[in-house]
């Protein structure tokens, strides 16, 4: 059970996720709970986040570890880079028999000079760039309550195109907080968000310390305290609802 968010923004990549691991005993029946991480930063450069299998995620991001430090990605452009995750990925679930539809992804990656984001279905694992176009995915069980909060985001607050690092933050702390808050069951704090900016002309990625979730917190308890003084004002004014006259009767 997983909430992850994925946004591509006009100034870099954030990804947030939840922090629940659920344990199974046989027959799928749940066991615990407990906190896990679901974010790797890779050499300071990729960001790779996972939902389902954690032995799948393990795997996929050892691989994908690999080729980064290989040097496999120098000089490919992005979606060769995406297409050889996926190929070395699958090659190594199907070398153990595992299933489709048991692990998906989040990554993203710096290549030729700019950022990346990308994800890799659950289904299939087929890799799909999020872009200018359309440029925000959830994914796990969490999906269903995260994309109708994505989809009003985009109509209040980003109708006008990907927004900035620091509204992507804004947004993806409110979404998983609530998400943590209204599931029923699966998807757990600590919210943790990672992001990948320019620094020095360089692509870095980096986790984002609970200081800094903190201020993005008060700003969402600020956006909502907003709402609740709008309503307030909706309500001072209407004043009195004037009721209509009463139609006159034949006599």
């Amino acid at each position: 059970m997983t909430a992850l968010v994925g946004i591509y923004c006009r100034d870099g990549v954030v990804i947030g996720a939840d922090s629940a691991a659920t344990s199974s005993a046989a027959g799928g029946m749940r066991t615990i709970e407990q906190p896990v991480m679901k974010i790797e930063i890779v050499d300071e450069r990729l960001i790779i986040a996972g939902t389902g299998q954690i032995g799948l995620g393990q795997r996929f991001s050892a691989r994908t570890k690999d080729l980064w430090q290989a040097k496999k990605f120098s000089g490919l452009d992005p979606i060769p880079s995406a297409n050889m995750m996926a190929a070395n990925a699958i090659q190594d679930f199907t070398s153990t028999n595992a299933p489709r539809g048991q692990y998906g992804a989040l990554v993203a990656f710096p290549s030729k000079g700019d950022r990346h984001l990308v994800e890799f279905a659950i289904d299939d694992f087929q890799p799909e760039f999020k872009n200018a176009n359309l440029w925000y995915v959830s994914m796990g069980s969490g999906q269903t309550i995260i994309d109708p909060l994505l989809g009003l985001m985009r109509e209040v607050f980003w109708s006008d195109g990907p927004p900035s690092i620091q509204d992507a933050i804004f947004a993806t702390t409110w979404m998983l907080d609530h998400a943590v808050a209204v599931n029923p069951g699966g998807v757990n704090a600590p919210v943790r968000l990672a992001i990948l900016e320019k620094s020095r002309d360089e692509w870095k990625a980096r986790l984002l310390t609970e200081d800094e979730l903190l201020e993005h917190r008060d700003n969402v308890g600020a956006a909502k305290g907003a709402l609740r003084n709008y309503k307030s004002h909706m309500a001072h004014s209407e004043g009195a609802v004037e009721l209509p006259p009463v139609p006159a009767t034949a006599g």
